[in-house]
């Protein structure tokens, strides 16, 4: 029987998703200035659950709330906020779906207007320019056994709130995807050198997780496909860590890839030039890193979940059919129209609306083509804004407004982060 969108995933724990499609996690930027989930939340998780996807990933809950990727996080630390989980939890399940919580840990990706001192595997600072983040210092060994409490703790009370499963990112260069990254983590101990040294944290984690959720709860891991720059993780070393993951029992492998300085995951390139060049199928199909998962599945057999570039009815039901994926990750659709999946199930659209084109100034705005990178950065920019906006308005019980400007979106966006930073500042 041929599998689409509306097929029913049955995982390895035992768990099923009723249908094949997934809110991909998006930073909310909604939280108290304690860092605390909110009403806000419930709204904005109500809507997604009841705009029918089998499975809704939060945004990245942050497990130590000294290293955060926004001020705007939720994060699990020692600021309370269990009953707010829960309530968020409660109206991310109504639609009958699973409710995963993503959990991070910014490391050296940690705003600098947030804390200047970041850590990471090493004191290897993040290359970009404006100086975003400040130089981070190597943690200590002691301080990794603290990182695997803290995420241990974080899942513990994400199953006790009511949260059906948790995703480990290992991704986009934050704390795990750093410890994977020969690039960032230049340790000599057992956390470092060697591939399987470099996965030992993420590793870790996963058979602690396991041992303290028990078999039958949902354990996922969004992991780079590769970092896209030179003498970063690569894509060999990454089906290497997915079929470690696959015998420690994961039971979803989200696919994804690059870090800030490589912004893959937005289809983007940065400080090594140009994005790297898709092939012609994965073009034709849409997603960005559907030719990787299909390398994949000749290595392991976990279940794989693509998120990117997804837009079509046709393109979706396609991976489905063709066995590349498992699972279809929709993330900046679901801002604007957040009862799509429900849509695309009924038959009513054909696919996910497009905003992109929109949000993308010229070369001839900023200087030559020959300035690429930073263009591509300042479209970055101004979409991120834009998509976070539509999250705060259904946050605050209003539609999405798909017509509002790009420079709207960004003060809107700015405006609200200096509110988070103002509120962690009093708290």
């Amino acid at each position: 029987m041929t599998t689409t969108i509306a097929s029913p995933l049955t995982l390895p724990c035992g768990v099923q998703l009723k249908n094949r499609l997934a809110k991909a996690a998006l930073t909310e930027g909604l939280s108290d200035g304690h860092n605390r989930a909110t009403p806000a939340h419930q709204r904005l998780y109500r809507a997604w659950s009841e705009g029918g996807a089998g499975l809704v990933i939060t945004g990245n809950v942050q497990v130590d709330r000294r290293y955060l990727e926004r001020p705007g996080n939720i994060a699990i630390d020692d600021n309370g906020g269990e009953a707010a989980l829960a309530a968020m939890a409660e109206a991310g399940t109504v639609g009958g779906n699973q409710l995963w919580m993503q959990l991070s840990h910014a490391g050296r990706q940690t705003i600098r207007y947030l804390n200047s001192a970041p850590v990471g595997p090493s004191a290897v600072p993040v290359k970009l320019p404006g100086g975003a983040f400040g130089k981070p210092r190597a943690l200590t060994e002691a301080e990794i056994e603290d990182v695997i409490e803290r995420f241990t703790r974080a899942a513990r009370l994400a199953q006790r709130t009511g949260f059906t499963g948790v995703q480990l990112h290992a991704a986009h260069g934050y704390l795990l995807s750093e410890f994977l990254s020969p690039r960032a983590n230049h340790r000599t101990d057992r956390w470092g050198g060697s591939l399987e040294n470099r996965a030992r944290l993420l590793l870790t984690l996963v058979h602690t997780l396991r041992s303290e959720l028990g078999a039958a709860y949902p354990i996922c891991v969004k992991l780079n496909s590769a970092d896209f720059q030179r003498g970063g993780f690569t894509d060999a070393e990454s089906m290497q860590v997915a079929g470690w993951l696959e015998t420690a029992g994961v039971d979803l492998l989200e696919i994804s890839g690059g870090t800030y300085e490589q912004l893959s995951f937005f289809g983007t390139g940065a400080e090594d030039g140009p994005a790297p060049a898709k092939a012609q199928s994965t073009v034709e199909r849409e997603a960005y890193f559907l030719d990787y998962a299909e390398r994949m599945r000749e290595r392991c057999h976990i279940p794989l979940m693509v998120t990117g570039g997804f837009r079509s009815l046709a393109g979706m039901n396609r991976a489905l059919a063709d066995d590349a994926l498992d699972v279809i990750g929709l993330g900046r659709p679901l801002c604007v129209a957040p009862a799509l999946p429900n849509q695309l199930l009924a038959g009513e659209v054909d696919g996910a609306p497009r905003h992109e084109d929109r949000l993308r100034i010229g070369p001839g705005v900023l200087g030559p083509a020959s300035r690429i990178n930073r263009i591509r950065n300042f479209n970055h920019m101004y979409a991120q804004g834009w998509y976070c906006v539509q999250l705060l308005r259904i946050g605050r019980g209003e539609a999405p407004d798909p017509q509002m400007g790009p420079l709207r979106g960004m003060i809107g966006y700015l405006a609200n982060e200096w509110r988070g930073v103002r509120a962690l500042a009093d708290r």
